[in-house]
């Protein structure tokens, strides 16, 4: 009994030890494939694929050979990876990337472009509604009325009495021919009173009552500002001497500067709303008079004259004023939101939004811009995507993979010089390939002063220089990055 128990405990120990061995056979296989799929898979992504190059987004143009951070910007360096099967002429993002990229788009609209400028403008004198008093004959003056320049008056004002001797003795020689009924001589007297000046209305008035009145009162004829009051009393008045000046204020000019670029879209008739912030909420209307010839040499801008009502007398000259300018085309015409419009200084762009992710930069011609809605000329077709938002991030990387649109109307030889950029630095290595500068800031191309190492367009650009040298520094925008065309030591010519 002992021995059959202890043969049926080793067949059981040995059957055990024989599936373990089978299972640990069968079960290796698939455990080692394991590792060596998940290899292969890191070894496909794209983070395994070797790195071309590593590069600044802000400043995709320079290229470094290893990761790091970024010279320019705090922040880390991003890799460049080869990809030959995308389009050349256009950026590949993936899809479920575009929310986290914060792209927005927009279509390409037709539709009437009712344009609207906003300026700024300040009230003025309307310099036709102007007054100018003067004495008619010479006199005395023996009153001047409470007034002062930059009182408002009303029309017929008093300003001042003037005593004229010369109308007394004319006065009675025709008050003595009236009695003597003589028409002929009569007439020829009420001419004489005429022509020394004399009111037509104070010649009636002596007739009626028949008394000598030499004196005169000035008066506004206008209602407005009294500009200049010229009198005193007891002062002599010469004939055609100026004693007074009133300026209207029942219309006032507003006087609006426009960018040059906006002028062609100005008309004399057209519509004008002013908001001023002395009357917060009210809007007044008015119009275009006057676009005067001579543009403002500093600012750049036209001058333009706009009249407003005024028939309260609120508007004064020296407030400013919100200014609208709205013009209608009339006709049907392409626009985008201003925002999708990418500007260089050298031509306009946008961000074309094709199918699977892609992007392609697409050179425009920009029109008027109002609201903001830029009006598209050439370059675009109704019902397209643009990107409205992101799209600097895809124009740096098109940038960055050579894709950059030209203009035909561009000759190579304004382009070349249009590239070149100088700065002054101090050479810290060089060599008959690259130099290393310490340089200071390359204002045309918005570049901060740093310690960088650019290639030389020629050997020969190193003859003469050693480290530490002071030197001026030109370069030029390649689809590479920069190059160093010119370098001269300081003080030198290149």
């Amino acid at each position: 009994m002992i021995l059959e128990k202890w043969n049926g405990a080793l067949l059981v120990g040995v059957s055990l030890a024989l599936g373990v061995a089978g299972g640990y056979w069968f079960a290796h296989p698939r455990m080692s494939a394991v590792p060596v799929t998940a290899r292969e898979q890191k070894l496909n992504s794209p983070d395994e694929r070797k790195a071309l190059y590593w590069y600044d987004p802000m400043y995709p143009q320079q290229k470094f050979d290893k990761p790091g951070k970024s010279p320019f910007m705090d922040m880390q360096l991003v890799p460049r990876y080869a990809s030959g099967d995308e389009d050349r002429a256009t950026v590949s993002i993936d899809p479920g990337l575009t929310q986290n990229l914060g792209l927005r788009f927009a279509t390409v609209t037709r539709g009437v472009f009712d344009s609207s400028l906003d300026v700024t403008g300040v009230l003025a004198f309307n310099e036709r509604d102007v007054a100018v008093i003067q004495a008619r004959t010479a006199g005395f003056v023996e009153r001047v009325y409470a007034h002062a320049p930059g009182d408002l008056l009303k029309a017929n004002a008093a300003l001042a009495d003037i005593l004229v001797p010369e109308w007394a003795a004319a006065q009675t020689e025709f008050l003595a021919l009236k009695r003597n009924a003589d028409a002929d001589l009569l007439a020829a007297a009420r001419q004489r009173l005429r022509l020394t000046g004399m009111p037509a209305a104070l010649i009636t008035q002596v007739e009626r009552s028949g008394k000598v009145q030499p004196n005169l009162t000035i008066t506004s004829p206008i209602s407005g500002v009294l500009q200049e009051l010229n009198v005193r009393a007891g002062m002599t008045v010469a004939a055609g001497e100026t004693l007074a000046r009133v300026n209207g204020l029942s219309r006032v000019w507003l006087a609006v500067a426009v960018p040059e670029s906006d002028a062609g879209a100005i008309t004399v008739g057209q519509a004008v709303e002013a908001r001023l912030p002395a009357f917060p909420g009210t809007m007044f209307n008015g119009k275009v008079s006057a676009i005067l010839p001579e543009t403002n040499p500093d600012s750049r801008t036209l001058r333009v004259r706009v009249e407003l009502p005024n028939p309260e007398g609120r508007l004064r000259p020296g407030l400013t004023a919100q200014v609208r300018l709205s013009h209608s085309t009339g006709h049907s015409v392409l626009w985008v939101p201003s925002e999708a419009v990418i500007r260089t200084g050298r031509r306009a762009l946008v961000m074309l939004a094709e199918d699977a992710g892609r992007y392609r930069p697409v050179e425009v011609q920009p029109g008027q811009e109002s609201d903001g809605k830029t009006e598209i000329l050439k370059g675009l077709e109704e019902g397209r995507k643009v990107v409205t938002s992101g799209q600097f991030l895809l124009d740096s990387e098109a940038s960055l993979k050579g894709i950059v649109t030209t203009s035909e109307q561009e000759s190579p030889a304004s382009g070349a010089a249009a590239s070149l950029h100088e700065a002054d630095g101090q050479i810290v290595e060089i060599d008959d390939k690259e130099v290393t500068l310490a340089h200071g800031p390359f204002k045309t191309l918005g570049m901060p002063g740093m310690t960088m190492t650019f290639p030389l367009a020629s050997a020969a650009l190193m003859q003469g220089l050693k480290a530490g040298d002071k030197v001026r520094v030109t370069v030029s925008q390649t689809d590479d990055g920069l190059r160093v065309e010119r370098l001269a030591k300081s003080g030198s010519q290149p």
